[in-house]
Formats: structure tokens, C-alpha cells, sequence
């Protein structure tokens, strides 16, 4: 069996209403475009019926489709990392399963990356149907990235790479992946092309408030050393104003006869173990993830595979 041009990398969480409609709309498009494709469903323990929606469609398109289904709930990008280990293809697109990127886009990136020559070319939105809090927190974490990462901020799930580039980020096993860091790392050939995005008709999305702050949170810690350098920076800002405030202190007393009071000692205890508290809950949270990548935990567990 000849290697496909293009492998379309899907993670799949709770999308049984749009998996078959997605693979036939890509279907159509490679069609179009006359060249050989296939796709990779990575199926992140999914609880409906996506892991059948996905069977079947092997059984159907024997050649076009690989199903993977992992143990458990690994993440998005621990999903797609899954996917770059699978695929078959000279070239690697990304893409959601809810269907708000229109497959019918898929040819903006082929003829952005054939232009340009880049290693990766990144689809944008103009404007993001998501919800307010949301398209909040995607604002949040690619303003973050773009701040901690030095990151161009105008990534997204939907984009293309080239297999040279995902044999690199094969090289990574840790416990929890971020692709576009791992893809910033090795490259700064970068394009973007804008591409539109549709309101969800289906379900809701897979990224609630909370796990958007639980990945940004993760984000921060596995990949900079932020909180370390606040530490640093801002336990060497502290201990010069406690200084400056107990010169105040002992020249009140001296000078005025001001006697220091119980209440400023206990502020200054309190203040001072808080701090130290807080420095120890950072440091704390270094360590776990430093155990938990020198433990060599994989980043996924396939449970059943459909090849």
C-alpha cells in the first residue's frame, strides 16, 4: 500500500454527530484537489458512540481511514501527538472534529504552504464563533504564549506540517505535550493563512473554563520557568522594602521613642510566611512534574487500533 500525500490528524471527543459528515466533506475535497489523503482518528475515550461512528467507517474506507482508540482521556494534544505517530503521510494536517473548521479550508493551507515554502502553515480566524468565555480563554492562552513563548500568537488547531517536522517532535515523550511549542522549537518558517470559522451546531465544546485554566496552568509550568523568576525576582523586591521598613522601625524607636507594637510584628510574620508558602507551592509544583517526566510516562496508551 502506497504512502497517502496528505494524513488529516483528527482527535475525537463526544463527536458521533459529525464524524461521518467530516470524513465525506474532507472526502470531497482531496477529490477536488486530485491528491491522495487519509485520515487518522485518534479517539480520546470518547463516552458516546464516536468509537462505533468510527468502525465503521474503517470498514468502509479501508484505505482512507485509521481508527486509534486510546485508554483513557489523554488531552487534545497528547491525542494529536498520538496521531503524528500513525500518520503516513508526506504532509500532516490538523484538524478539530466539531466541524467549526470547514474541511472546505484545507486547500487555503495546501497552496499558503506551496507558496511560501514553510515548514508550517497555521490557519487563523478572523473571527472565532465560540462562546464569550471561551473565545476568552483562547484569547488568554495564545496572549500568554505569545508573552512566555515568544510564540506569534495566531496558531490554532487547524494547520499543516511536514513530516521532517513531525519526526522531530516524535523525538519528545513526556507526560504532557504542547504542540506548538514543540513546533516553535524547531522551526521559525512559519505561515499563516486566515480561514473561516463556524458556529458550533452540535454538542459543546470539549474545553471548559476550568480545563482552559488547567492547560494554560501546565503551559506555564512544563515549558517556562515564569513562576521560578517570580520567585526570584519578586523574594529580592521583598526583602529590600522589609529593609527599608525596618530602618524605619529602629529609627522610629531610636529617634521618637515609637514603640513597634504586637499588630506590625504579627503583619510582618504573616506577610513573611505567606510568601514563603507560596514560594514552597511553586517549587512543589516543579518537582511533581519533574518526577512525573523522569518517571517516563507516556504521553498516550492505545487501547484498540483499526489499521
Amino acid at each position: 500500500m502506497n504512502n497517502p500525500e496528505y494524513s488529516i490528524i483528527v482527535p475525537v471527543y463526544n463527536s458521533e454527530s459529525t464524524l461521518e459528515q467530516l470524513f465525506a466533506r474532507t472526502k470531497v475535497v482531496f477529490a477536488a484537489l486530485g491528491k491522495t489523503f487519509e485520515i487518522v482518528f485518534v479517539d480520546d475515550s470518547s463516552k458516546d458512540k464516536s468509537w462505533e461512528i468510527l468502525a465503521k467507517l474503517k470498514s468502509q474506507y479501508t484505505e482512507e481511514v485509521t481508527a486509534i482508540r486510546l485508554t483513557r482521556n489523554y488531552g487534545q494534544h497528547n491525542a494529536v501527538f498520538c496521531g503524528f505517530d500513525h500518520a503516513r503521510g508526506e504532509y500532516l494536517i490538523t484538524i478539530d472534529d466539531d466541524l467549526q473548521i470547514p474541511p472546505e479550508e484545507i486547500p487555503k493551507l495546501i497552496q499558503s504552504l506551496d507558496e511560501s515554502d514553510a515548514d508550517l502553515v497555521y490557519g487563523y480566524f478572523g473571527k472565532k464563533k465560540h462562546s464569550l468565555f471561551r473565545n476568552f480563554g483562547s484569547y488568554f492562552i495564545k496572549k500568554s504564549s505569545r508573552i512566555l513563548l515568544q510564540s506569534p500568537g495566531e496558531g490554532s488547531s487547524f494547520r499543516l506540517l511536514t513530516r521532517e517536522l513531525a519526526i522531530n517532535i516524535l523525538k519528545h515523550n513526556q507526560h504532557f505535550m504542547y504542540i506548538d511549542e514543540l513546533l516553535l522549537w524547531y522551526t521559525g518558517n512559519i505561515s499563516f493563512v486566515q480561514v473561516s470559522h463556524e458556529k458550533r451546531s452540535v454538542n459543546h465544546s470539549g474545553y471548559s473554563t476550568w480545563k482552559l485554566m488547567k492547560l494554560s496552568f501546565n503551559i506555564i509550568i512544563y515549558y517556562t520557568a515564569v513562576p521560578l523568576r517570580i520567585m526570584t525576582y519578586g523574594g529580592f523586591i521583598l526583602s529590600v522594602l522589609s529593609l527599608l521598613l525596618a530602618v524605619r522601625f529602629i529609627i522610629n524607636k531610636l529617634i521618637h521613642d515609637v514603640p513597634l507594637g504586637y499588630t506590625s510584628l504579627i503583619v510582618a510574620i504573616l506577610f513573611s510566611t505567606s510568601i514563603i508558602m507560596l514560594c514552597l507551592g511553586m517549587i512543589g509544583e516543579y518537582l511533581t512534574r519533574i518526577y512525573k517526566v523522569q518517571n517516563k510516562k507516556p504521553p498516550y496508551s492505545i487501547k484498540k487500533i483499526l489499521k
